[in-house]
């Protein structure tokens, strides 16, 4: 399933959900990356949640948080979901936005074709395993992510140098999109890919042979992924909406872990609209490439560590600063009630 597909899928969902529609409330125009891990924020939706607080979302769908941050930066979204590391470069650029939510954590996950796989052996370590690949092959292994200074690409490169230590004359990575990765790899013109969901699910279903090598966590520990920001102009004007969305977020969360039967079909509806079978996104849900967190605390540590890696990797030239990028009030008053 083309990923190009599931955009375009979830932009005509959108704007026919809400987009285009007149607004019976105050509307919140939202940038989101349809993905998994923004399932908190469709099933807050769909459930009426934020309706019935007297918002109305407009949804329009990017493909990289950069992008995302740039529509905040030009005025055209209040609300921002997708990853954090964008939003914290942002704020060092002087575009205001604020973290009020995390939504989902250890998203990205390295997965490798049967080729690969089976040179990793019961106490074989991962670089040895490459290297032996490389030698039996002739050729390095290839690894498809998205382009240097994404946070696949940095999640990846921090497993290959700090925790696998693999040799790099082992390894070619290949920076391309989204859906090119993907492709490359049910084509098995790579020999492994870091993905997200819904594409791990629709992958392993199309090449059952195609699996996981490294978890999340493994890629980069306490891996920050999807979060939820709110433009500073959009927080200033409309506190009583962000403290609604947030807690919106925070119910949806806890649904999403103990009732993903009901949470599924706001997150189908949001995703495919039938492009991707239902049941395939019941089973992303419970995935070990999403696991669901509404306390931005639970991530900031984490934050820091991953922009500092950025800077290692040259990146950056220096960290962005923490400060004022995480406004945990709304969260803290939406655990409160």
């Amino acid at each position: 399933m083309s990923l190009k597909r599931i955009f375009a899928a979830a932009a005509l969902v959108f704007l026919g959900a809400g987009g285009a529609a007149e607004a019976d409330g105050l509307q919140v125009r939202v940038g989101v990356i349809p993905v998994v891990g923004a399932a908190p924020l469709f099933v807050a939706d769909k459930e009426g949640w934020l309706k019935k607080a007297g918002l109305d979302l407009s949804i329009k769908v990017f493909q990289s948080g950069p992008n995302l941050v740039q529509a905040a930066a030009s005025g055209d979204i209040d609300l921002y979901v997708a990853g954090v590391a964008p939003v914290a470069v942002g704020r060092a650029k002087n575009i205001d936005l604020r973290v009020v939510t995390a939504s989902a954590v250890d998203e990205n996950v390295l997965v490798a074709g049967a080729n690969l796989k089976s040179y990793f052996k019961p106490g074989v370590s991962a670089a040895a395993a490459f290297a032996a690949f490389h030698k039996a092959t002739g050729h390095p292994v290839k690894i498809a992510t998205q382009p240097p200074g994404s946070v696949p690409q940095t999640n990846l490169q921090y497993w290959l140098r700090e925790t696998a230590k693999v040799d790099f004359a082992d390894v070619e990575i290949v920076a391309v999109g989204i859906d090119a990765t993907q492709q490359a790899l049910l084509a098995k013109a790579v020999d492994a890919a870091t993905v997200r969901e819904p594409t791990l699910t629709v992958i392993e279903e199309r090449d059952p042979t195609i699996s996981i090598l490294a978890k999340g966590e493994d890629l980069f520990p306490g891996q920050p992924g999807t979060i939820v920001a709110v433009s500073g102009p959009f927080a200033k004007a409309h506190p009583e909406a962000v403290q609604a969305i947030v807690n919106g977020i925070v119910k949806a969360v806890a649904e999403l872990k103990t009732d993903p039967d009901r949470a599924a079909p706001a997150v189908d509806a949001a995703l495919s609209k039938g492009i991707i079978p239902a049941a395939t996104i019941r089973k992303s849900l419970a995935s070990p490439a999403v696991n669901f967190v509404a306390d931005p605390k639970a991530i900031e540590k984490a934050t820091e560590a991953f922009l500092a890696y950025q800077v290692k990797l040259g990146v950056l030239k220096s960290a962005p600063s923490l400060s004022g990028l995480f406004d945990e009030q709304y969260y803290d008053k939406a655990v409160a009630q």
